[in-house]
């Protein structure tokens, strides 16, 4: 196991109550983590944090089992300016999002506050069970939005945890409103720290080719010669000119492995662009 004694801070998406929050504590009790936490604002703030000071972890959503990759998290962790910065741990949480608000009755609400990707995985309900013209408000985060409802009428409601709710004082007018009631989110730990093989590891990597027929299979077709399965691959644009993209993947294994060692080293050859992203347990 990871030894985390001279770590100071960990930094996750605030604020009180959110669930990154939550993930955090779940990396704390399973590492023996005695940091103090930190509660940033935007998933861009965390991992600037973690790059820009020592000894600090950071905690990432990256991933959701609806709505797919968490963009802002892999495209801030693929530039850092600390190449030392990887992925060391994942945790995949149950989501089960409630309707919170000041009131305790549903229907005077005509406004529901939330995060993006919170609010597109509640949209039955809010289409089935809320008003036909409710209003839609988006949040940096579920818990940011439970806390702004002091701000706001009793027309307002958020969409969060029940650890928000309890947070916040408010009243939980709906619980697992979810679309999917099997929704879980995937949740990572970063920091500048290496990782060792426990048999049971992922690794990921990003990495961009020259943009001409036949360049990505290249890069696949090394892992097919090394007989490496790829459990995802996701593209992002490269931000620096339109029809570049940046492609992330995952397999199973530990770099630390002569075999994903060797395999990674291919892959740096045929490609313009990469980043070892971290091999961790998953």
């Amino acid at each position: 196991m990871m030894n985390f004694d001279e770590v100071q801070n960990i930094a996750y998406l605030g604020p009180h109550g959110s669930f990154s929050e939550m993930a955090a504590d779940a990396f704390c009790e399973k590492y023996n983590i005695q940091a103090i936490p930190m509660a940033l604002t935007t998933i861009r703030q965390v991992v600037e944090y973690v790059d820009n000071n020592p000894n600090t972890l950071g905690v990432l959503p990256v991933e959701n089992s609806i709505e797919g990759t968490v963009t802002e998290a892999l495209d801030n962790l693929m530039f850092t300016k600390n190449p030392n910065i990887y992925i060391l741990s994942e945790y995949i949480m149950p989501i089960h999002h409630c309707l919170l608000a000041r009131t305790t009755e549903i229907s005077s609400i005509a406004n529901i506050i939330s995060h993006p990707q919170a609010l597109a995985q509640c949209q039955n309900f809010i289409h089935n069970e809320m008003p036909y013209h409710v209003n839609i408000i988006e949040a940096s985060s579920t818990s940011e939005a439970a806390k702004s409802l002091v701000n706001y009428n009793l027309t307002y409601a958020a969409i969060g945890s029940k650890k928000t709710a309890d947070v916040y004082y408010l009243n939980v007018l709906r619980e697992n409103i979810n679309d999917d009631k099997t929704n879980r989110t995937r949740f990572v730990l970063i920091g500048d720290f290496e990782t060792e093989p426990t048999h049971d590891d992922r690794t990921s990597l990003a990495f961009s080719t020259a943009n001409k027929p036949g360049a990505l299979l290249e890069v696949l077709k090394v892992f097919l010669e090394n007989d490496i399965n790829l459990s995802y691959i996701a593209s992002r644009p490269s931000k620096q000119k339109f029809g570049d993209y940046i492609f992330i993947v995952n397999f199973d294994g530990h770099i630390k492995n002569p075999k994903m060692f060797k395999t990674i080293q291919q892959v740096r050859e045929k490609t313009d662009f990469m980043r070892f992203l971290g091999s961790y347990s998953k």
